[in-house]
């Protein structure tokens, strides 16, 4: 399991004027809308649509994407 969250310190809004708050919204639905937890082969689906959207790499090195994906933790709950 991953988890997909929006990056609040990516500074572009070109991504999202370009098609990817369709697509997080897509993804998002029943969710609270910043943060969602996936299985790993359709985090990788959903991202490789993400990627292909102009913006995706218009951040600095510390936020480079508007998602940012990260490993669940065993124990954690969602």
């Amino acid at each position: 399991m991953l988890r997909l969250s929006i990056d609040f310190e990516f500074p572009s809004q070109t991504w999202w004027e370009e098609g990817g708050r369709q697509l997080w919204d897509g993804i998002a639905e029943g969710f609270d809308g910043s943060s969602l937890v996936l299985d790993e082969a359709l985090v990788e689906s959903w991202l490789s649509q993400a990627r292909a959207i102009p913006g995706w790499d218009e951040g600095p090195d510390y936020a480079p994407h508007p998602i940012a994906v990260s490993p669940v933790d065993e124990d954690e709950e969602f």
